[in-house]
């Protein structure tokens, strides 16, 4: 979660529950309960979009050479240069 992210009490997010699930369509909405994070509202949009960043794992053992020989000669088509940024500080 964001320092910035925006964070109510359960009580608080039930009677302001429309101008509060308004404010979650632009941005997360953290509710807590007894001071602890408990929920969070996003828009469906938002929803959507983890969704289909999804992946499936799946084990080396379980490629056939054809694929892993097809994946050592794949290259980001240009114009995807910014998905370098999310693996910058990646490290296995």
């Amino acid at each position: 979660m964001r320092e910035h992210d925006m964070k109510v009490s359960t009580a608080e997010f039930i009677r302001n529950f429309g101008p509060l699930a308004d404010k979650a369509l632009s941005e997360p909405l953290t509710i807590t309960k007894n001071g602890r994070d408990r929920l969070v509202v996003i828009s469906a949009d938002e929803y959507a979009r983890l969704k289909r960043r999804d992946r499936r794992v799946v084990a080396l053992e379980e490629f056939t050479e054809e694929e892993v020989a097809l994946i050592a000669k794949a290259e980001v088509p240009p114009g995807h240069e910014a998905l370098d940024a999310e693996l910058k500080d990646w490290r296995p």
